[in-house]
Formats: C-alpha cells, sequence, structure tokens
C-alpha cells in the first residue's frame, strides 16, 4: 500500500518544465515554501518557444531561475514538475529525467502536498460535465467543494486556500496521469475510453494505460466508477476486481449485477452502493440531454452518495443542474427550429454519443474543422442512421463529406459542403423545417478557424443569435 505524504515532506531543488499556466502555479506555490526551508531553489526551464515577459521577470524578481528558448535542462535537481502539454516521450521531458531524482506532473504535487478529500475523474468524453455536476451535488448536500485540474483550475494554486473539510474534484486528462506515481483519489472515475490525443501517446495502449493509472493506488475501502458499456472500461474492471478493489458498474443500458452498480430503470436513476439501493429522478426530469449525460449523472450521482451526500440532496442536485457551456447547449429557436452548440465534440465518439439526445431523422449536424486524421467509415454510417442532412465544412470538410456520401448512397440524407462555419449554418438553415435541430458537433478540433473550441462555440452562438434577431426584424 501507498504511503500518503504529510504534506510536510521536503521538496528540495525543484525543477519545474514549461511557462505556461500551469508552470507559473506550481513554479509560485514552490517559491512560497522556500522561506520555510521545503524548497530550496526554483528552476524553470520555459521550452523552446519560451521568451521573456511579464510572468517570467517577475519569477525572477520572486527568486527563480528562468531559462528561456530551450528543452534542455541542465544540472541536478530533487524534484521534475511538468506542464501538460509535454510528452513523456518528447526530449524536454527526458532531459529532465536524467537531471531531476523523479518527474512528476502538477496534478500528483497538488495531491502530494494537500492529499485529503479527492475525488478523481477522467474519460475522453464526459469528464467536464461530470467533474462540474459532482461538485454541484456535494454542494448541494451542504459541503465545501471546488473543482480542479483539467476543467480549467490548476489544483496547486488551490492547495493553500482549500476550505477546512472541502472536497477537491479533479477532472484528469491522459496527460496529467502519465505523470502520477501517488494520486489517491478517494473515488476514481472512468467514463470512457475512445482514440484521442493518439499523437501525445504514441498508441491506443498507452492512452488507455495513462487512463487507467486513476486506479493505481485505490485501497477496498475506497470506490471505482466504470462504465460497462464501454469495452475498455470492462477490461480494466476485471483488473480492477481482482485486486479486491470496490468497482461500481455504470449501464444506461442494463441492470448491472452486484453490489455496487448505477444504471436506469423503469425511467429513473437508480444507484446501488454496498447493496443498498437508492433511487433517484426520472430520466425526464434532468435538463441534460441524451445516453452519456445520463451515464454522467449516474457517475456523479454514485460519487456523491459515496462520500455522504443524502438522497434527496443529490436528487435536487440533479434536477437543478443545466448544460455547460458548449455541451448540446441550446443556442436559439428560428422558426421551429432547434439550434445547438456541441462545439466541444471534437471527436467522433462525443458526436455520436450527442445525437442520441434528439430524435432520429430530425438533425442538420455540422461537421468539420481541423482534421484529426481518424477513421470515418463506421462514424459516417452511425451518422446517416440517425440524421436528417450532415453539412461538412472548413479544413477537414472535404474528407468527412466523402465519407458521409458514401454511407449515406441508398438513404434520403442529404449531404452538403460549405467552407465555414457560417456558411454551413446558413446551408442547414436553408433545409431545416419546423421540429428539426441544427446541431453543432463538427468531430474536430477548431484550429483551422479558431483558437479552441470555445471561441467556435461563441461564434456559433452569435451567428445563431444574429439570425434570429433577423428573422424577427422581418416578420
Amino acid at each position: 500500500m501507498v504511503v500518503e505524504s504529510s504534506g510536510a515532506d521536503r521538496l528540495g531543488r525543484v525543477c519545474v518544465l514549461g511557462i505556461g499556466r500551469t508552470g507559473v502555479a506550481v513554479a509560485r506555490h514552490c517559491l512560497s515554501l522556500v522561506a520555510s526551508g521545503r524548497v530550496d531553489s526554483v528552476t524553470v526551464v520555459g521550452g523552446a518557444s519560451s521568451h521573456e515577459s511579464e510572468e517570467s521577470r517577475s519569477l525572477v524578481a520572486d527568486g527563480a531561475d528562468v531559462i528561456l528558448g530551450s528543452e534542455e535542462v541542465r544540472g541536478e535537481y530533487d524534484l521534475g514538475v511538468a506542464s501538460p502539454g509535454i510528452p513523456v516521450t518528447s526530449s524536454f521531458f527526458l532531459s529532465a529525467t536524467k537531471a531531476c531524482t523523479e518527474v512528476i506532473g502538477e496534478p500528483e504535487l497538488a495531491w502530494r502536498e494537500s492529499p485529503e478529500r479527492w475525488i478523481g475523474i477522467t474519460g475522453t468524453n464526459g469528464k467536464t460535465t461530470t467533474t462540474t455536476l459532482v461538485r454541484d451535488l456535494i454542494r448541494a448536500g451542504g459541503s465545501p467543494a471546488q473543482e480542479v485540474g483539467n476543467i480549467g483550475t490548476i489544483a496547486i494554486g488551490e492547495v493553500d486556500g482549500r476550505v477546512e473539510g472541502g472536497w477537491f474534484v479533479a477532472e484528469l486528462s491522459s496527460f496529467q496521469l502519465a505523470t502520477t506515481r501517488l494520486l489517491h483519489p478517494r473515488v476514481a472515475v472512468l467514463l470512457n475510453v475512445t482514440p484521442d490525443h493518439l499523437a501525445w501517446h504514441g498508441t491506443m495502449e498507452a492512452y488507455a494505460a495513462a487512463k487507467e493509472r486513476i486506479f493505481a493506488n485505490l485501497v477496498p475501502t475506497d470506490l471505482a466508477v466504470l462504465s460497462d458499456d464501454d469495452e475498455t472500461c470492462r477490461a480494466i474492471e476485471g483488473r480492477l476486481e481482482a485486486r479486491g478493489l470496490r468497482v461500481c458498474h455504470l449501464s444506461v443500458s442494463r441492470e448491472p449485477d452486484g453490489a455496487d452498480a448505477a444504471f436506469v430503470r423503469a425511467g429513473r436513476l437508480v444507484c446501488r452502493l454496498g447493496g443498498e439501493e437508492h433511487e433517484l429522478v426520472g430520466v425526464d426530469e434532468l435538463s441534460i440531454k441524451g445516453e452519456h449525460n445520463l451515464e454522467n449523472a449516474l457517475a456523479a450521482s454514485a460519487c456523491a452518495l459515496e462520500v455522504g451526500v443524502p438522497v434527496e440532496d443529490v436528487s435536487r442536485g440533479l434536477i437543478a443542474f443545466r448544460p455547460l457551456e458548449h455541451r448540446i447547449e441550446p443556442a436559439g429557436t428560428l422558426g421551429g427550429v432547434s439550434l445547438v452548440d456541441d462545439s466541444k465534440a471534437t471527436n467522433t465518439d462525443a458526436v455520436e454519443k450527442a445525437l442520441t439526445a434528439f430524435p432520429k431523422g430530425h438533425v442538420i449536424l455540422l461537421l468539420g474543422g481541423h482534421d484529426k486524421g481518424c477513421e470515418l467509415d463506421s462514424f459516417a454510417s452511425a451518422v446517416v442512421a440517425s440524421v436528417k442532412s450532415v453539412v461538412c465544412f472548413g479544413e477537414a470538410g472535404p474528407r468527412f463529406g466523402e465519407a458521409m456520401r458514401s454511407a449515406a448512397g441508398g438513404t434520403d440524407v442529404a449531404v452538403l459542403s460549405a467552407d465555414h462555419m457560417a456558411d454551413a449554418l446558413d446551408r442547414a438553415l436553408d433545409v431545416a423545417t419546423a421540429g428539426d435541430v441544427v446541431l453543432l458537433s463538427p468531430a474536430c478540433s477548431s484550429f483551422d478557424e479558431f483558437s479552441g473550441f470555445e471561441e467556435r462555440g461563441d461564434v456559433f452562438k452569435r451567428l445563431c443569435a444574429e439570425r434570429v434577431a433577423r428573422a424577427g426584424s422581418e416578420a
């Protein structure tokens, strides 16, 4: 069994890899420990593209040694802390492993500094919704909770201000998990594993192994929550149960056996923990839609109930929860046509799950952006079976369009093309009729046209609002 940190260990000479938001937060935390003697020195190696900035000058003024424009780590250090954008196979990371006694990631450091009351959540899709929902359910039960990690709030920056008795609900990416060693959440969740970030990890096997690390230090008094409806998760469940761990089996398609499970029965969410069943809310009482969001709600409920949130507070929190921005988010109605922003769907699995939120044959789907090069044949078949029409746009448009037309042969599904997202929206509105849904769920990253999925979603919502306003003025 791993011995947890007391939070009082000496860190010694610290080397921070990267000078982005994470690297700066780590450096500032470590600099704050110099006076106590826990840290001897802080060196920041910014990376090949780093350059002098207000942040770098500030770190130097506070006592850090900052090396810019380089990925070569020289010297000897007790601890290296790598930012999540640095692959473990990169020359930068490998250089640090030669100079440092140990190299970890920022969430690992945050856990070591403050190891109590962590819930860890990972998965290819659904992490942010589930993390936010767990936070809200714990708060609904009257306890403090803070979302941290990949969700955007850097955990190490929240350690000093943690509320007594509060929970850290950590969204953990595969990048972050790849650099963990002692991280030990009280409850750990794996929602799904589908191909993504393979350029960073190298192989699907390495990607899945990074996700599985969230369970590495669990003991039988903890709880692992995994989806029975995901093939990779099922394999991991078997390995966890062989270790004697408690596994809560999630499923939206059937009722799993065993003492710990979360599922849908007769249209209601049910969670069984330690053999005791808790009936929660009806599926139709949730504002978040789609089978994937049922799974997210079940996972969040299992986490909250496991850490002591009363059933009635879990149910109240589930009903109160609203869709997060850019995740099947309503973006207006025009002539009886619903407009929906799902810009966060940057891979094919996320799109397939989003389509389950709407009636078959009534979706005009907007696909495209920066092409990740994923296999499209099975995806195209799934899309054609669900939609009324597809509009393919952007850099990936031609390849997606070819796959969709091949799959749509012999069906009534129309496959249209557009240069940019704005054009795609207009083409979709041209063919939509009352009762249809125009869904931006692109299956691609946004970097051909936008800075990220957030900007893409914001622009889509603005375009929708403009078209709704124009229609109103012309009425």
